[in-house]
């Protein structure tokens, strides 16, 4: 059958739309999505983002570690100054005590100055009870007790004190200021950490000078010497007979917070 004019057209168009196709899809470049310049800027930025918050992390690290070390700095600073404001609170003491000393002794002196010379003959003699005297006599035993305080409360010379004080209970063992040197001697090595030593001094004021008005303060030191050595029950029963016996007394003040603190 012979194609007609129009037929022979059509199926030439058929054949170059095919060859056409063919070509195309040769042609056809193939895109790798991993490669392309989106994937690409894409991973980029989520590293940028895991740096960042690395970074971050870091430096939030380093604050902390900062901010804990100024925490303990204060912590030790605000324990000195407890340590010396408490040191300053018994030197105060001290000092009212010497002044009620000095007093005394003064308005003893003035007493003993307005006596009568002239005595009544036949007089009856009365066995008068002997006065406690809290000042001393003898010039060289106050220059001595005098010297040691004053390297504490005057002139803070603290390692030289010890010394002193030690000199003075070793040869004025019997001195009126026997109670308050030894819980000098003790308050001293106490703040300097040798707890055995000081425990020694105040158990000294706590047995051997039973109406000594440091009596009540040694039973406080020694209770807190117990709290420092980690002996909870002894500083607990050393509060205890603290607040028993001298319920009023500064130093049960003081130790009733402690004792709470313990028991709590």
């Amino acid at each position: 059958m012979k194609l007609t004019l129009s037929n022979r057209a059509v199926l030439f168009g058929l054949v170059l739309t095919a060859s056409t196709i063919n070509v195309l899809a040769a042609q056809a470049p193939v895109i790798d999505v991993s490669s392309s310049p989106l994937a690409s800027q894409s991973s980029g930025s989520l590293t940028e983002q895991l740096a960042n918050v690395e970074r971050k992390l870091d430096s939030r690290n380093r604050a902390q570690v900062n901010i804990q070390r100024q925490l303990d700095d204060l912590q030790t600073q605000v324990n000195e100054l407890r340590g010396v404001t408490e040191l300053h609170t018994h030197q105060l003491s001290q000092v009212l005590d010497r002044q009620r000393e000095l007093y005394q002794e003064l308005d003893r002196r003035v007493s003993e100055a307005l006596k009568p010379t002239t005595q009544i003959p036949n007089a009856v003699t009365v066995n008068a009870a002997p006065v406690s005297k809290e000042y001393s006599d003898d010039l060289t035993e106050n220059e001595a007790y005098d010297k040691a305080l004053n390297l504490v409360l005057k002139q803070k010379l603290y390692e030289q004190a010890i010394p002193e004080f030690r000199n003075f209970n070793k040869a004025y063992p019997q001195s009126t200021y026997a109670p308050n040197s030894h819980y000098w001697l003790g308050q001293l090595l106490f703040n300097k950490g040798e707890l055995k030593e000081a425990e020694q001094e105040f158990l000294f004021v706590l047995e051997k000078f039973k109406d000594s008005s440091k009596r009540p303060d040694a039973l406080l030191k020694l209770a807190m010497v117990a709290q420092q050595q980690n002996n909870t029950n002894k500083a607990v029963k050393l509060y205890r007979q603290l607040l028993n016996e001298y319920p009023d007394s500064t130093s049960a003040q003081l130790a009733k917070p402690r004792l709470d603190k313990l028991t709590n």
